[in-house]
């Protein structure tokens, strides 16, 4: 590892300071090194699998483009795959030789437990990254206890023994079952609502609720007080709502929970919003931005002061694109400083703030204090106010690039709303560099979805006449769970201020006018991108009609 890490020192992946740093920590952790400086954050997953499989002559492989041969499965114990992070992935019946992924190819004790139970000749190891592995393994070989398990468990009050691990509460279990399902099916939020007599659990899944259980209601109690513990809340308090946190590692990788508690007429509603760092935080090359729409924001961030809005609906995925731009700007030239309510992402470099009622810490006040702390570039969460209108302006007009969110409908309708805080045209005018506006579709299953002829009144929403079009069409199967739709497209409307759209500001021209030049200037508005994606067979005309109206061109 001493190798290595003057190897990483050498081709310039660590400094010398973020080495020194690492061993220091080691002290405390007992990590390895390379696993020390991921959890750091100095270099990624990734790219130390790949060093470690050079220096060790093995290949390197990235797990979520592999696909694991059922065959493999059979080879390897379960329990065996789970205690020493081992995945088998492939199997030649005729060689006898069986290949497995492993994020450490010198566990001899590991090799050696294959070797003896496994009816290969020879085993070739490849390496992958632990948070890769966990994630696999669990997919591959399923979870250790149904929830349907447990329920049966707490009816009957008999205790299931579990191997290798002591026996905690079945509750516990219920609700770390439910989490974990909830984070391996990419939900976003997970409410659980009490009736009358029975206890609804619902997933935002894509940004659409999904049913997942209906409780009897004896369970609700002990559900609320376990809930209630981990997230740091008040257990005996159940007439106030109260707001909570937690963090919990899922298949090797660390998930926050925000927690909110809100009583209601059939007892205490619970919902959690799943912050999944590594995955929401999403690089710009990553948008599907087209070459168009790339262009254009190229051009926002490149001009050295200003500000930039992202506007759009709760769940339009905003934070996301603001990350997104942020994580493109973050280098170690520049000072970038964020004011949010909270802090949800956690980022290197970036001095993250959060505002702070005690304290009387808003968003105005908050700009106030960064501009005293030498920054280049500041996000603010959200401008709401006057005040922190007024703020984030008077940072873009003293040369600091500003990013920040904005609700209104559209981009040109950003003006109106802006207006309607507060703020003068005359400040607007030259110092806003582009306005996003975005929405959030959800993708077909490729694997189910179906080919039709568009109707006469598909034609007209899409505005294509009588032409003749091919329209896609949700279905569900075993691989989208029965829903059609699998993941998301975003829908981008990118407003490019010029000289010319000032000058309409400074005069307040009206919302009219502002159309009349974005129809002149080619502006791709949200129906257009939504009648794109349509065609294109990424959603369906349903889906896309829940989020954009067709008929405001």
């Amino acid at each position: 590892m001493h190798d290595l890490a003057e190897q990483w020192l050498a081709d310039g992946i660590v400094t010398s300071d973020q080495l020194h740093i690492a061993h220091k920590e080691q002290q405390v952790t007992g990590l390895p090194l390379s696993k020390q400086l991921i959890e750091l954050g100095f270099v990624s997953a990734a790219l130390i699998r790949d060093y470690e499989a050079d220096s060790m002559g093995h290949a390197s492989v990235d797990l979520t483009q592999v696909l694991v041969d059922m065959s493999a499965l059979q080879c390897v114990p379960q329990a065996l795959a789970r205690r020493f992070t081992v995945l088998p992935i492939a199997y030649d019946a005729v060689a006898q030789v069986l290949t497995v992924a492993m994020s450490d190819a010198l566990h001899l004790v590991a090799l050696d437990q294959l070797r003896a139970l496994c009816v290969a000749k020879r085993i070739d190891v490849v390496l992958a990254s632990e948070t890769q592995l966990l994630e696999a393994i669990d997919k591959y070989y399923g979870y250790d206890l149904a929830i349907g398990t447990i329920l049966e468990e707490i009816e009957s009050g008999k205790s299931v023994q579990l191997t290798g691990k002591d026996y905690t509460h079945p509750v516990v279990r219920l609700i770390d079952a439910l989490l974990m399902d909830a984070v391996k099916q990419g939900a976003s939020d997970i409410h659980f609502e009490p009736e009358a007599h029975f206890l609804r659990i619902r997933y935002r899944i894509d940004g659409v609720l999904v049913q997942i259980r209906a409780l009897h209601r004896r369970y609700w109690a002990a559900m609320v007080v376990r809930l209630k513990v981990i997230a740091g809340m008040n257990v005996a308090e159940s007439r106030a709502p109260q707001d909570g946190r937690f963090t919990l590692t899922v298949q090797g990788r660390p998930i926050d929970f925000r927690a909110s508690v809100q009583p209601i007429m059939h007892g205490e509603n619970i919902v959690l919003r799943v912050l999944d760092r590594e995955r929401a935080i999403i690089q710009l090359e990553d948008l599907q931005l087209n070459v168009a729409q790339r262009r254009l924001i190229d051009v926002m961030l490149a001009r050295p002061a200003g500000l930039v809005m992202v506007t759009g609906p709760t769940g339009s995925g905003k934070t996301t694109t603001l990350y997104s731009l942020l994580k493109h700007l973050n280098t170690e030239q520049v000072n970038i400083m964020t004011l949010e309510d909270p802090v949800e992402y956690p980022q290197e470099r970036i001095r993250q703030t959060s505002l702070n009622d005690a304290v009387k810490l808003d968003f105005g006040n908050g700009i106030r204090t960064i501009m005293r702390q030498d920054p280049d570039i500041i996000l603010v969460g959200e401008v709401r106010d006057a005040d922190t209108a007024q703020m984030a302006f008077r940072a873009a007009m003293t040369g600091h690039q500003v990013f920040t969110t904005v609700h209104s409908n559209s981009a040109l309708g950003t003006y109106a709303r802006l207006r309607d805080i507060g703020v003068a045209t005359d400040i607007m005018a030259g110092n806003i560099n582009g306005i996003i506006a975005q929405r959030l579709v959800r993708q077909l299953c490729s694997a189910c979805k179906i080919a039709t002829a568009a109707n006469a009144n598909e034609l007209s929403l899409l505005g294509l006449g009588g032409s003749e079009h091919t329209l896609y069409r949700a279905v569900g199967c075993a691989q989208c769970a029965g829903r059609g739709y699998r993941g998301r497209q975003l829908l981008m409307e990118i407003l490019l201020v010029d000289d010319e759209l000032d000058d309409l500001v400074a005069r307040q021209a009206d919302l009219s006018e502002l159309h009349v030049y974005a129809r002149r200037h080619g502006l791709r508005n949200l129906v257009d991108a939504a009648v794109a994606c349509v065609l294109a067979g990424h959603t369906s005309l349903d889906e896309v009609q829940r989020v954009v109206d067709l008929l405001r061109r």
